[in-house]
């Protein structure tokens, strides 16, 4: 494995190169990247032990170096319409 980071780097903010850099640079594949952001964007989960098409061992290293953090919310307003703004 690769020099410690020194702190758990957020995955959510990151595009599709970034997380091919950050599965490159932990020693992993870059099609990685891929199957996180499925994950995370379109089935909704951020809880690397859900992810079962990673490796086992791959899920137990990603919560070492990597967390899945969203955005806090500040404000919240919901319209007439029912739409909800964050």
């Amino acid at each position: 494995m690769p020099e410690q980071l020194s702190q758990k780097v957020n995955l959510f903010g990151m595009n599709l190169t970034q997380l091919q850099e950050f599965f490159s640079d932990i020693g992993e594949k870059s099609f990685r990247a891929v199957q996180v952001l499925k994950w995370i964007h379109k089935r909704g989960i951020i809880n690397f032990d859900e992810m079962t098409d990673l490796s086992k061992q791959l899920r137990e290293k990603l919560p070492l170096l990597a967390v899945i953090e969203l955005p806090k919310i500040i404000e919240q307003k919901v319209s007439q319409d029912g739409t909800h703004k964050w």
